[in-house]
């Protein structure tokens, strides 16, 4: 019976940490499809022309009417999926009386930030990741309120995994990658001058992924393993808003890195983390995921691609 138990809560364990990583790959999908309702809308509706020319290829033109309608026809349909389903979501907070505070999504972003995957949350608003945040807890408060978890076993979660909850420093993190320390003293001297670090990143960084996001690799804590310890090391002495000196890799390449943000360890009681574990395991209970699609019908929800 022992091993038994020892193999449920392992299982368990597992699932309460990856828990921060799928908000993370949601994070990132609704940050990127913001991007298409930024596009979509215009400053100023009154002088809005569908036929004004965005660009224009050996004499052909592409107007904005047909630039939207491309980005429609890709995006449109998960934007207002969206959007629909935090509507929803605040439906079922007044119908259930269900409260979200800012410490609860403060506790949900903390636990992002310090998982070693926090590298992937790179360039996202912040107010997007917190109504994102709020939308899921509240699914979760939904589908947990009439789950009864005993508090022993809540207490008891806590005591085996006390380490998720003691977060590390984390520092939001922008590199620029170069194959050269000559390369490297070359970046400092030009941000010594006033040029942009965003800049930089895309003009000279040699990796591509991050280049194209002006440096920005997210969130980098001790012991993250994705990033070069070497980096990792480094952060944790560079003041808000200042870059380093050349920084040398493992791989023998070298980078300049600048932190754009810190947000200190902290250590979470029980109290602070109960709500947040019995939720979890309640949600852990049920028979299958449940996503905000199933109260449309409750809510009488309706979109333009219903069949």
């Amino acid at each position: 019976m022992k091993s038994t138990r020892d193999h449920d809560n392992a299982q368990t364990k597992k699932r309460l940490k990856t828990k921060p990583v799928l908000v993370v790959l949601s994070i990132l999908l609704i940050g990127n499809l913001l991007w298409f309702i930024a596009w979509l809308i215009p400053n100023d509706t009154s002088k809005t022309n569908d036929t004004e020319e965005v660009a224009s290829i050996a004499g052909k033109v592409i107007t904005k009417e047909q630039w939207m309608a491309s980005m429609e026809s890709i995006y449109g349909k998960e934007v207002l999926l969206d959007m629909v389903n935090a509507e929803v979501m605040e439906a079922a907070a007044n119908e259930y009386n269900i409260k979200v505070t800012d410490a609860e999504i403060d506790l949900e972003l903390a636990l992002i930030r310090s998982t070693q995957d926090g590298t992937s949350m790179q360039s996202y608003d912040e107010e997007v990741v917190r109504k994102d945040i709020r939308s899921r807890l509240i699914l979760e408060k939904v589908l947990a309120k009439d789950i009864v978890i005993e508090d022993a076993a809540i207490k008891e979660f806590y005591d085996n995994n006390k380490n998720l909850y003691n977060t590390s420093t984390s520092y939001r993190t922008s590199v620029i990658y170069v194959s050269t320390e000559a390369e490297a003293n070359v970046v400092v001297k030009e941000l010594e001058n006033g040029s942009s670090f965003e800049g930089l990143a895309r003009e000279r960084s040699a990796d591509a992924s991050s280049a194209s996001l002006g440096g920005d690799i997210g969130y980098v804590s001790e012991g993250n393993e994705s990033v070069d310890k070497a980096l990792v090391s480094a952060v944790q002495s560079i003041d808000k808003g200042k870059w380093s000196k050349p920084i040398a890799l493992g791989d023998g390449s070298f980078a300049v890195s600048m932190v754009k943000s810190v947000f200190e360890g902290q250590s979470f009681t029980y109290a602070d983390v109960k709500n947040h574990i019995h939720r979890e395991l309640a949600i852990d209970q049920l028979p299958q995921s449940v996503t905000q699609e199933a109260f449309w019908k409750e809510f009488d929800a309706d979109w333009v691609y219903s069949e």
